[in-house]
């Protein structure tokens, strides 16, 4: 992990992309406190992870889905699954009663 400060980031850019693709993330800091990092996704998995993981809309979702899951309002690992085929069923006949 490489530490620049913002100036010479501004300035070499692509040197700083080419190692955070090579050797991982760059911290980037201002007056000497880290500001940003420069970090390459490995594949679009990894970029979608990312995202996700700083989303502070996603992460106020999960925090609502753990706290209804810890006070008992989840459902189990098979009734998620029938669900999940009901509704595939239920959209498929919606489809199919378009196309007639």
């Amino acid at each position: 992990m490489r530490v620049a400060s913002l100036a010479e980031v501004k300035t070499k850019l692509s040197t700083y992309v080419k190692e955070a693709e090579e050797s991982g993330p760059v911290v980037i800091t201002r007056n000497g406190k880290a500001v940003a990092v420069l970090i390459a996704p490995v594949d679009d998995d990894d970029l979608e992870r990312i995202l996700f993981s700083r989303s502070p809309r996603f992460q106020a979702l999960l925090s609502k889905s753990r706290e209804s899951i810890r006070v008992g309002n989840a459902v189990s690992h098979e009734e998620f699954w029938q669900n999940v085929r009901h509704r595939s069923t239920d959209s498929s006949n919606a489809e199919e009663g378009c196309n007639q």
